[in-house]
């Protein structure tokens, strides 16, 4: 069946399928996120893989501007600036996340935080201390 696409029956991003839902290789043992039927560094077989969902700040920007119309339309409040980063899990995968922070100027990297997946981009918000390596 060579050249034939198979899909995962489950949305790997959809709050559905119970929290991040990546996959890892059953040859190289890479993991990846968002979940894939193949394994980007050998090309063999992934099976889904549930992913911890906590990790530290790898590296992150602030997005200032609004982005340009169309397709882009601007909440009823207008245009927020919010950070945007990549979260490193515990298994070594770098997920892109808005951060849901209350203030821009205190996000840092190597900062503990939690994702969750939902509709759309991932959300990352600081671990609580009493949740942190748990």
């Amino acid at each position: 069946m060579a050249g034939a696409l198979i899909r995962m029956t489950t949305d790997p991003r959809s709050p559905a399928a119970g929290g991040l839902q990546g996959a890892r290789c059953s040859g190289c043992s890479v993991t990846v996120y968002p979940a894939d039927d193949t394994c980007p560094r050998c090309g063999g077989p992934a099976d889904p893989a549930a992913l911890q969902g906590t990790g530290t700040l790898w590296t992150w920007t602030v997005q200032r501007y609004a982005p340009k119309s169309p397709p882009y339309q601007a909440p009823p409040g207008g245009f927020t600036p919010f950070a945007l980063g990549y979260v490193e899990l515990a298994e070594g995968v770098r997920v892109a996340a808005v951060l849901d922070v209350e203030d821009l100027d205190a996000v840092r990297i190597g900062m503990p935080l939690s994702v969750t997946a939902g509709p759309g981009v991932p959300r990352a918000r600081p671990t609580p201390l009493s949740e942190e390596g748990s």
